[in-house]
């Protein structure tokens, strides 16, 4: 068997075959470029003793998008017509025959995903709907495993002494929580620091008193909250809601999506506090409880998920009608507080919604008032959020940092 030798040619002196069964796409030759833009050129051109190019189609239409000069060949001048023919097939096809480890997948893309510089993960070809299939596979399996191992606890509230003030930001990683009124432009300055989130889900208060609406007779009892909680009429609330999806919306990108929680009782000053904030509805979404809650006529066990788009733009879209295997619908199973346990009451059991439109490794961080537990998640891309947590001359004068 002859050694190969690598001879750099033109990509204007080879001929592309007239018979080429295997196709590329504008997208993946948009992926081409992008791997050769970060990684180089390093996998040669195949071709035979006349430049007639065998294999690397898809990389020879990238190369003269990015007007390379000369590219790597090897030619396989012995390879007789038939052989070059079958070759051809087989080169691409026994590549498809191979799987992948999920698992192991999920880890290599979660150590480049933490890496401290600026990578795009969708350059190793997987778009970003794939990958997000991937965590949320891996999380479940962790999950899974933790929840197996781990002892049920009932978490209540401390009756301590208060440790945190309103001004106070919370610096947990990448992650920020204000003690603050989401009603007043400066808790968006102090939290944000000028970066735009490209995604909000928002909790607010209901305007229902937690005694007799949340609160049961169960071990969870729950404080009332410091503003909505069934003192306002239903004008006032609509100017209290009204308040903060204006600064939610102001704070976000044009075209990003927020997700609205509201009970049954208020869809009538949901839609009107949402009349000038936001430019569309784009759905309305149920969180189907396990198990039944307070209620009269019927036990509630569901909440409302209102979810809006804000401003003009494109939003992202990583569902794609299910082309990635992602076919959620808008009723999402999770469980309610009322089930509380290992697995319950944090952030994840959410996070397979709010993947929908953003990638899980962009960082969440966490807008919080004194009138709710968890009124806002602000998602913003991971360099942003990044120079915004900075202790620079940015922050606003007052600002106190904390961390946890």
């Amino acid at each position: 068997m002859p050694k190969l030798e690598i001879r750099y040619i033109r990509p204007e002196e080879l001929k592309e075959r007239d018979r080429n069964p295997r196709t590329h796409s504008k997208k993946q030759i948009d992926q081409i470029v992008r791997s050769i833009e970060q990684f180089g050129f390093t996998n040669p051109l195949l071709v035979d003793s006349e430049k007639r190019l065998i294999a690397g189609h898809g990389r020879l239409a990238a190369a003269r998008l990015l007007k390379i000069e000369t590219v790597p060949t090897v030619c396989l001048a012995d390879m007789s017509p038939d052989h070059v023919r079958a070759y051809v097939i087989a080169d691409n096809k026994i590549a498809e025959n191979a799987g992948w480890d999920r698992e192991l997948l999920a880890i290599e893309f979660k150590y480049l995903a933490e890496l401290d510089i600026d990578f795009d993960l969708s350059v190793t070809g997987f778009d970003t709907p794939e990958i997000d299939i991937i965590f949320g596979e891996h999380d479940q399996l962790s999950a899974s495993q933790a929840n197996a191992e781990a002892p049920e606890e009932v978490l209540t509230p401390s009756d301590g002494p208060a440790v945190s003030a309103v001004g106070d930001v919370w610096l947990m990683g990448n992650h920020r929580l204000l003690c603050g009124d989401s009603t007043v432009r400066e808790s968006y300055v102090q939290l944000m620091s000028g970066a735009k989130a490209d995604m909000i889900f928002s909790d607010p208060p209901y305007n229902v008193p937690i005694e007799g609406h949340v609160s049961g007779a169960g071990a969870i009892k729950h404080r009332e909250f410091a503003m909505a909680s069934g003192e306002m009429s239903s004008s006032q609330f609509v100017d209290f809601l009204k308040s903060v999806f204006t600064h939610m919306a102001k704070n976000s990108k044009d075209g990003s999506i927020h997700f609205l929680c509201m009970d049954w009782r208020h869809i009538a000053e949901m839609m009107e506090a949402t009349k000038d904030a936001y430019t569309e509805l784009k759905n309305l979404c149920v969180w189907a409880k396990t198990n039944g809650g307070m209620g009269s006529l019927y036990r509630s066990q569901h909440e409302l998920v209102f979810v809006f788009k804000s401003g003009q733009g494109k939003h992202t879209n990583n569902v794609e009608l299910g082309r990635h295997g992602r076919n959620r619908t808008n009723v999402w199973s999770y469980p309610g507080v009322n089930t509380w346990g290992p697995s319950r009451g944090d952030l994840s059991l959410h996070r397979r919604s709010i993947q929908k439109v953003h990638l899980s490794r962009e960082v969440v961080s966490t807008g919080c008032s004194p009138t709710r537990f968890m009124p806002a998640v602000f998602v913003i891309k991971i360099r942003p959020i990044l120079a915004s947590m900075s202790h620079s001359s940015t922050q606003p004068p007052g600002t106190r940092f904390k961390q946890l």
